[in-house]
């Protein structure tokens, strides 16, 4: 008996119905969105620089004309994937529900369930406060921006004077501890949908995914907190 073979966009289609499929998408996703938060928090970080200049030499260097095609092309990779990545866990959520449409009575508690359960509105409160962050630090629909000259944000200025406003850092840090349980459940669930699962390392890399979330969450919450205390300051 003869098969006939399916063309590579209709093999493609017939792996990702399938619930690993949808699974290799998130983690293949959530490589690319866990490398841009670690490298956008390490430059963040520069804020805290001595020299007060060196946070914006680095988004004159991102923002250089010569780097314009580079960057578009960056945001596009990562909006694809955030796309793609909410897609899929909401396509995930949608058949574990069908699969057991009655809860169980008994919870468990443990923090890796609570991560585990606010995943599927975690996910948007993060993705919400992306939009408001992009409004309020790149567009200035939030707060008008200072800028050093034509073109050319004063972004540690303008970074201090938004999280003077406590309505602005709570929400911050709020969608923070958010991120925290997201990247913990979703950096263990990942290794899982990789086949990196195994009894032996499996509890390593629990706890390698709970030390990553937690200092990312951390680095990013010390900027607000070092401007409320006064410890960053125009």
């Amino acid at each position: 008996m003869s098969t006939v073979a399916l063309p590579p966009m209709r093999r493609a289609i017939r792996f990702y119905e399938a619930p690993i499929g949808k699974k290799a998408v998130m983690a293949i996703t959530g490589v690319i969105l866990f490398g841009y938060v670690l490298g956008h928090l390490l430059g963040n970080l520069q804020i805290f620089s001595p020299d007060r200049e060196t946070i914006n030499q680095y988004a004159a260097f991102l923002h250089d004309p010569s780097r314009t095609g580079f960057l578009w092309g960056v945001r596009l990779l990562l909006l694809l994937a955030v796309v793609l990545h909410i897609f899929a866990s909401y396509q995930l959520w949608s058949l574990n529900r069908e699969a057991r449409p009655v809860r169980y009575r008994k919870k468990d508690h443990v923090p890796s369930a609570y991560a585990a359960r606010t995943m599927i509105w975690s996910g948007p409160i993060i993705a919400a406060f992306v939009i408001f962050h992009i409004l309020h630090l790149t567009v200035g629909s939030v707060l008008p921006l200072r800028e050093i000259s034509p073109n050319q944000p004063d972004v540690r200025a303008n970074v201090i004077a938004g999280f003077e406003h406590p309505a602005v850092a709570g929400f911050y840090i709020l969608a923070m501890v958010l991120l925290c349980l997201h990247l913990y459940h979703g950096l263990w669930s990942m290794f899982q949908s990789l086949g990196i699962s195994h009894p032996r390392y499996t509890p390593g890399l629990k706890r390698f995914a709970a030390v990553f979330a937690i200092l990312i969450a951390a680095g990013n919450v010390s900027i607000p907190v070092a401007v409320m205390t006064g410890l960053l300051a125009p």
